[in-house]
């Protein structure tokens, strides 16, 4: 068994990312799919298959500041979900503002387990400060509106995929550790790809990746 998975969304990232992260030992690399939803699936069952200690998600997200530089990346400690709940536009509400938790157990002899719009992968952090989320979305951002719709749900929201809370749903059912490494190929909003950096983000990620686990 893999001391750790290592998940990627589409082929496009595994072509760049895989060659570059082959060479590290105990690991295992595979597609998890695109999207909240074939991301979710496709860790749950790794998750059984491989039995991993840790699981790293690598790939690239829109950036919602322009202090995240495309062709950068970051490790996000922290992810929530837009665009599970009710409405449309500026009426919508997420799960959370409707009360609704995304999982919620009950262990005997212990306090309910509830995941709601948020996630936090660290083991310890300081409450006093503001947490800088990567937030998991359905559809990515078409213009600056949508930019700002998310960050008026999720403040402290400073970079958007379609993956992070998906996996990390499912790492947090398996207890499993997750670290999130997302490279920056554009601006939120921006849907003109001759500005985006891609090649240049996701080597950014694979370059993280490595310091991370070599």
């Amino acid at each position: 068994m893999p001391g750790t998975l290592i998940l990627i969304p589409t082929v496009g990232e595994l072509n760049v990312l895989k060659p570059r992260l082959s060479g590290l030992t105990d690991v295992d690399i595979q597609l998890v799919g695109f999207g909240p939803v074939a991301s979710a699936a496709r860790t749950s069952f790794l998750i059984a298959a491989k039995q991993p200690e840790r699981i790293v998600l690598a790939g690239i997200a829109g950036a919602f500041t322009r202090e995240l530089a495309p062709g950068h990346a970051t490790i996000f400690e922290h992810v929530a979900m837009y665009g599970i709940g009710a409405g449309t536009g500026d009426a919508f509400r997420n799960a959370g503002e409707l009360g609704w938790a995304h999982w919620t157990e009950t262990v005997a002899d212990q306090a309910p387990i509830r995941i709601g719009d948020a996630i936090s992968l660290c083991q310890s952090e300081d409450d006093s400060l503001p947490a800088p989320q990567l937030l998991t979305v359905c559809a990515a951002a078409a213009t600056q509106k949508d930019v700002r719709d998310r960050i008026a749900r999720f403040p402290n929201a400073i970079a958007e995929d379609m993956e992070g809370f998906s996996v990390a749903i499912a790492a947090a059912m398996a207890g499993v550790p997750l670290m999130i490494v997302r490279g920056i190929s554009n601006i939120a909003g921006d849907r003109d790809k001759s500005r985006w950096r891609i090649v240049d983000a996701l080597n950014a990620a694979a370059d993280v990746v490595l310091e991370k686990l070599k």
